[in-house]
């Protein structure tokens, strides 16, 4: 199996490591990001005359082997079906969301990519997307913003945003903290001002660890403002 004889145990090690910090423990082969997505686009080659759902199968036998570079080929190759999402797609993203996302890396892949491009082409299912808010899994909560990233950087969803926002404004969590304010942030780049102008209506609820993300790419001037105490 080529996942094998690429592996690299010290690679193995770091990558574990540095899994433990968010108290995540998947299983590895040790290779690097950039040598598995030359690999996930070799193999998909073999698999992309099968239907879409046949597709989806496969990526979820990868997701269940539980190993990290398995998992980000799933997620490519979902992404790579995005021309052919249906609304009832979103029952499989919201699954493997919930089943197989446990650490950032996993919640920010599937989010900027599949699940975000979904949720782009089918915003109605927005509505429960933001229940996610309220969830008890700090994933989904994460999850929540960082999904609204892939329509707000093709100027879709700000309202949405914002409404996002405010339902994990007070979020104890630091990666949800820092989930949602990289969705302002990348809002700020196509709206700076209304962003500018959310953040000094909240920055007093508003963690400095979310405010400070938010406001990253904002003119000097505004970002100046925004950290006036």
């Amino acid at each position: 199996m080529e996942l094998e004889r690429q592996a690299d145990p010290e690679w193995k090690r770091k990558l574990i490591e540095w899994h433990k910090q968010y108290n995540e423990m998947p299983k590895a082969h040790g290779i690097p990001t950039s040598s598995i997505r030359k690999m996930s686009t070799k193999y998909f080659a073999k698999v992309r005359n099968k239907t879409k759902n046949e597709i989806f199968q496969i990526c979820e036998e990868l997701l269940e082997s539980g190993y990290v570079e398995e998992r980000t080929m799933a997620f490519d190759w979902a992404f790579r079906l995005k021309r052919q999402y249906e609304s009832s797609d979103f029952h499989v993203f919201e699954s493997w969301l919930k089943k197989y996302v446990h650490g950032w890396g996993s919640c920010d892949d599937l989010c900027t990519h599949a699940l975000g491009a979904f949720i782009f082409q089918f915003p109605e299912n927005i509505s429960t997307v933001k229940e996610w808010t309220g969830s008890a899994n700090r994933w989904m909560r994460r999850a929540s913003a960082v999904v609204m990233i892939y329509s707000v950087r093709r100027k879709q969803g700000l309202e949405r945003i914002f409404e996002v926002a405010d339902l994990l404004l007070t979020d104890s969590d630091v990666m949800v903290q820092k989930g949602y304010g990289w969705m302002l942030k990348e809002a700020s780049n196509k709206y700076p001002h209304e962003v500018f102008n959310y953040v000094m209506k909240h920055k007093r609820k508003m963690p400095r660890t979310a405010l400070r993300y938010a406001i990253e790419k904002l003119p000097p001037r505004l970002r100046k403002e925004a950290m006036k105490k």
